[in-house]
């Protein structure tokens, strides 16, 4: 096979004459290139590690202080105070480079300059550190700055006015804070009081409060203890405890979708739309292992943290019986790509040089057309990662740990990311409401065996050229992977482009080696786990019901018109829409990110508050007057917005207790009112997907590049999965998950609700609004 003589670098043969080789100079050839590469790749981290490490100062400011050290030295000025006269009496005496003693004077100089720098660093991060844990900005009024913010704003510009770069303020960002247990213990009351009566809830503060007396001293002295020690108290017990550890399948239960572009179309041709795509998506990489990609910053100058960037790409996760393993690569220069029952490993650089976008192309047209069957047990192997984590584990060691097997199974886990490509086709026609939610459900699950879920994202690709991805949710969250898909989308749009016939621009190069077959041996044994899993993944699947609507009447430009956040404002819809679906409140999980702080990830907004209660109870009554209902729903409103504010600025409830709860674990303490809050079911879990991380292109010029969002499987399996996303200023998606096997949820029948609880608002503000 063509494949496997370019694979090797030399052959050789036994002769009688001895050992012959053969040098293969093309295969050398490339293998030095990619030595060249690997060693750009590595002088380039160093460079960032150095600007990164002396951020804000730069190689530059040393100089001008070596400089200004020695100027007012010539000057007969000692701006040292004596201290370069310390230093030249404490350099070695006798040859050498210190002979002279205008060669001592420079470098007691430079030494006492380099010091005056590395302190004037330490300063100004610390300085920044300190500013950057000031969050007063976050709750004052809008348009109503205080002159504490104006004086913090400037002194932040000031100081981070730098050019950054990705890392660069790392250091700078602050902990996330431990909560007092009394405060929190308070905001846990009055979230649970609208969802319990007189007698449960007295119950519940009786546990609370004997819990904070008696308990809650001991566990706090160890999450302070680790607070100190530790970059973020929070994230690496999250990552463990509740991703890696999870043994139900990761399909549905944990992963996530998200969708292409739905109101334009680029490309029918399946292949161009891979070429361009996936050339945008290692371009970002480059950039991203350059730190050449902007934080992203809040108000444009408080910045977030970027850790989670840093496992997009070349990151696998690695089943384990009790605990799964996250596994990340520095590189990685190929992807793997199911396609009919077959795996393919596709080489995306030739030598040092990344394939262009018209040479993907033709690789993926290559797969395409190629007629090879699938092996035995081949097709359904993905089923693997869509079943239980422990059976996965199992087969793996059992079958997967040697042999052709085991090199397979490398090349997947090795790769960039995983590509499919899908035989259907699926796009979202205005005129076909359904055809939002079928594409949906082809991003959550497929059919169960051609998405590898292990992969920190699948790249989904369907034979009309539409596209999504599906993310895996141990390695970072939604706004990492939206990133990364706001470039993507707006590079092949504005930057790369197609030919009048829908191909990538330029013409291919027909010498490359085509795509290389994985090759597997799967006896009957693996054979029939693969099967048992695939089963367990396809009850899971048909069990899950999807409803997603692009709603039309208005979006955040009229939401804003009632003097309330936009999210706010879908948040008390929700609810809204909630009691009128089950008749009854439930705990409600909304996710807020706590970026702010160092290696921070996520928080949970407690939206169903005494103040929305209050105004959804109101409204069902329909016996009060429009201004008493506004006021109710400002009320509402405004406790939603200090709560989000709460969580934001490291003030939230449940991180707090769930790290208390793991410390009691680990020092064996039994708490009934911690075992009682850990085990709450979350029956409406929401979440507002971010866009414009990237201002790629003028929304105004182009309202038609507009993503639809994505969403994720209900939490609870009597509950329902809400996301949404505010996409500009005339229009809602929303993404609402429940399970067939539930009679007590209707995911459509949700959805409707959502929509009148939408429009009802709308009308309690007289906004103008059309026929949806």
């Amino acid at each position: 096979m063509a494949e496997a003589h370019q694979a090797v670098a030399f052959q050789f043969t036994v002769t009688p004459e001895g050992v012959d080789f053969r040098l293969s100079r093309e295969a050398l050839k490339h293998v030095y290139l990619s030595g060249i590469n690997s060693w750009k790749k590595r002088l380039i981290r160093i460079k960032n590690g150095i600007l990164r490490g002396v951020y804000p100062g730069s190689p530059t400011s040393w100089l001008v202080v070596v400089m200004a050290t020695v100027g007012s030295s010539f000057c007969n000025v000692d701006v040292s105070l004596g201290l370069v006269g310390c230093i030249q009496r404490c350099l070695p005496q006798g040859c050498g480079p210190y002979q002279t003693p205008q060669t001592r004077a420079l470098l007691s100089m430079a030494i006492f300059s380099t010091g005056v720098w590395v302190t004037g660093i330490f300063f100004f991060r610390q300085t920044l550190k300190l500013l950057l844990s000031y969050h007063g900005w976050m709750f004052e009024m809008h348009g109503k700055t205080s002159n504490l913010t104006r004086i913090w704003a400037m002194c932040v510009r000031l100081l981070s006015s730098r050019h950054p770069m990705l890392y660069s303020f790392q250091t700078s960002l602050p902990k996330l804070p431990v909560p007092r247990v009394s405060a929190t213990i308070q905001r846990y009351l009055e979230s649970v009081r609208p969802l319990l009566d007189d007698e449960e809830y007295y119950r519940m503060e009786m546990l609370a409060k004997e819990f904070q007396n008696k308990t809650a001293p001991r566990l706090q002295k160890y999450l302070v203890l680790k607070s100190w020690w530790a970059s973020n108290y929070v994230s690496d017990w999250w990552e463990e405890y509740i991703y890696l550890r999870g043994r139900s399948p990761l399909m549905v239960n944990s992963n996530y979708y998200v969708m292409d572009l739905v109101l334009i179309k680029n490309t029918d041709v399946q292949a161009a739309r891979l070429g361009n795509i996936i050339h945008a998506m290692i371009m970002y990489r480059r950039k991203l292992d350059r730190e050449e990609i902007k934080p992203v910053m809040a108000l444009g100058i408080v910045p977030m943290c970027s850790y989670q960037m840093e496992r997009m790409f070349n990151t696998t996760r690695v089943p384990g019986k009790e605990t799964d393993v996250l596994q990340h690569l520095s590189d990685s220069r190929h992807v793997a790509v199911y396609h009919k029952g077959r795996f393919f490993k596709l080489w995306l650089y030739e030598g040092s040089c990344l394939l262009k976008p018209q040479d993907l192309e033709m690789q993926f047209q290559r797969i395409l057309d190629d007629p090879s069957p699938p092996q035995p047990g081949e097709e359904k192997l993905a089923a693997l990662t869509a079943g239980g984590r422990v059976e996965w584990a199992q087969a793996r060691q059992a079958f997967f740990s040697s042999g052709k097997n085991k090199a397979a199974l490398e090349a997947i886990e090795r790769a960039a990311f995983f590509v499919a490509l899908d035989e259907e086709s699926y796009r979202y026609d205005p005129e076909d409401e359904a055809s939002l939610s079928l594409y949906g459900k082809a991003l959550l699950h497929g059919n169960c065996y051609n998405r590898w879920f292990d992969k920190s994202f699948t790249l989904i690709s369907f034979k009309n050229g539409q596209l999504g991805l599906n993310a895996e949710h141990a390695w970072a969250d939604a706004p990492i992977i939206g990133h990364l898909w706001e470039f993507v989308l707006g590079t092949d749009s504005f930057h790369l482009g197609y030919t009048e016939t829908g191909h990538c621009l330029g013409k291919p190069n027909p010498a490359l080696p085509p795509p290389t077959r994985l090759q597997w041996d799967i006896p009957k044994q693996c054979q029939a786990v693969i099967e048992s899993s695939y089963q367990v993944a396809k009850a899971l699947a048909d069990d899950v019901e999807l409803y997603c609507f692009q709603f039309l009447p208005f979006g955040k430009g009229l939401i804003k018109k009632c003097r309330t956040s936009p999210d706010a404002f879908v948040q008390i819809a929700l609810q809204l829409a909630h009691f009128r679906d089950r008749g009854k409140f439930c705990l409600t999980y909304e996710a807020s990110m706590t970026r702010m702080f160092r290696e921070g990830r996520t928080e949970t907004v407690r939206s169903c508050t005494s103040e929305s209660t209050a105004f959804v109870q109101a409204m069902v009554e329909k016996s009060h007057a429009k201004a008493d209902l506004r006021d109710l729903f400002q009320k509402a409103a405004k406790k939603h917005q200090n709560m989000y504010r709460l969580a934001m600025t490291g003030a939230g409830i449940d991180r707090h207790l769930f790290c208390l709860y793991l410390v009691s674990k680990y020092l064996g303490v039994s708490s009934p009112f911690l075992a009682e809050v850990l085990s709450e079911p979350w029956r409406l879990s929401t979440s507002q997907i971010p866009q414009s991380q990237i201002r790629m292109f003028d929304p105004e010029q182009h309202p038609n590049h507009l993503g639809a969002g994505g969403g994720f499987g209900p939490v609870a399996d009597d509950g329902y999965g809400v996301s949404y996303m505010i996409a500009g200023e005339n229009t809602i998606f929303f993404h609402i998950s429940s399970k067939f096997s539930s009679s007590e949820t209707n995911a459509q029948r949700f959805g409707n609700h959502i929509r009148q609880a939408l429009l009802d608002l709308a009308d309690l503000f007289q906004v103008p609004k059309t026929d949806s």
